[in-house]
């Protein structure tokens, strides 16, 4: 079978993260968040991996080639962000038989998937407390008879997971009517497929949809909580590695660190000496962490540095950030609410209760600059000695 993944899109929700790197490019514990769907279509038997790309669709390239994990890989170039029937519309010439399409920005467990691609037409589904955010469907005897968007009144649990198997003849039926939203949806494909097949219903044991930074966070909480211990790396004198910790070749963690896992330490990072690094924490290549800095439960994209005497729990540094010594990151609301950030335009919940800060690429804070719970740094972005930063920059 052919899994057609989706990775055309920019990821405007996950800026300024996505300013210069694709969102399925992300990273998630040792690779891309994008690469982690692919494993799973693989492990779950498919023949052909056919990636729908546009944004910054060479960075995606670069990385999976022609052939990955002995899979033939082809491309098809979305030009407009025009909705996800019109990406997989762009995939239609490279399309034989029955087929899946997967979104890239999505984890599956492979289990799930292996039975939703053992016969189609099907869905994927996960089951939910709150189902009126998602799309969700209405199902029969197993058998899914409808899908409605973000119901007030839901007609059952099982949300959209953005996972499906079409027949063969739904390779014709691409061309939709925009919706409401602007754009071609893949569900209004699927109402015809309900309409001419029965569509059967595959619970996905484990699924999370990561479109904002704080989802990034959860992530790469579920990948590193899957690594096995590993170290690969130089560990010098009396640093204390404790749990499931990864220091790649490469990376060196100085005396009097202690790194409590899941933690990756990526190749070319330089952790202390008498740092604390403790989960889920990502500290990505050629990563400086200086002397007395305490990281937490945090994303550090390549290249940034936080140089010593500072703490950074609950966020994500993009790339070539540095925080200068003594910046102090807040991830903690005093009363006990969930903590707001600006998702384009907008501020809204984490539905966190702990989240820290979002630093764009190549952003700089100077010494003992304290960062509010919520900020959002834009790439670039820079504070002034001893600034207290309570608003986006």
């Amino acid at each position: 079978m052919q899994a057609v993944i989706l990775a055309a899109g920019e990821g405007t929700r996950m800026r300024p993260l996505t300013e210069s790197t694709p969102k399925p490019m992300l990273p998630v514990a040792d690779r891309p968040l994008m690469a982690h769907t692919a494993d799973a279509a693989v492990e779950a038997g498919v023949d052909e991996l056919v990636l729908v790309v546009g944004y910054e669709a060479e960075r995606v390239r670069e990385y999976f080639g022609d052939e990955y994990r002995g899979v033939p890989v082809s491309y098809a170039r979305q030009e407009e962000q025009l909705g996800t029937a019109n990406a997989v519309k762009a995939a239609r010439d490279h399309l034989e038989g029955e087929f899946a399409v997967l979104n890239g920005d999505d984890l599956y467990d492979p289990a799930g998937l292996a039975d939703l691609f053992s016969g189609g037409p099907a869905v994927g589904t996960y089951e939910v407390a709150d189902p009126t955010p998602y799309g969700v469907f209405a199902i029969e005897d197993g058998t899914v008879v409808d899908i409605v968007e973000k119901p007030a009144d839901p007609p059952s649990n099982h949300v959209n997971v953005g996972a499906y198997v079409f027949p063969a003849a739904a390779r014709e039926w691409l061309d939709v009517p925009t919706s409401e939203r602007g754009e071609e949806e893949i569900t209004d494909v699927l109402d015809r497929v309900i309409e001419e097949f029965a569509v059967r219903t595959v619970e996905i044991d484990r699924w999370m949809g990561v479109g904002r930074p704080w989802e990034l966070l959860e992530a790469n909480e579920w990948k590193l909580g899957d690594l096995d211990r590993r170290i690969d790396g130089t560990v010098k004198g009396d640093a204390d590695l404790r749990g499931q910790v990864v220091v790649e070749d490469g990376a060196t963690v100085e005396p009097g660190v202690v790194v409590e896992g899941p933690v990756m330490i990526r190749s070319g990072a330089h952790v202390g000496p008498n740092a604390y690094v403790r989960g889920a924490t990502l500290v990505g290549a050629d990563v400086e962490v200086g002397h007395s800095v305490e990281i937490k439960n945090t994303v550090i994209r390549r290249g940034s540095n936080v140089p010593h005497l500072s703490y950074v729990g609950d966020s994500v540094l993009g790339m070539d950030a540095n925080l200068g010594a003594g910046t102090q990151v807040a991830n903690l609301r005093h009363d006990d609410e969930s903590v707001r950030i600006t998702v384009k335009g907008e501020r809204v919940s984490t539905g966190r209760r702990k989240f820290g800060v979002v630093v764009g690429d190549g952003a700089k804070t100077a010494i003992n600059t304290s960062l509010n719970a919520g900020v959002v740094l834009s790439g670039g972005a820079t504070t002034t000695p001893g600034e207290t930063v309570t608003r986006d920059r």
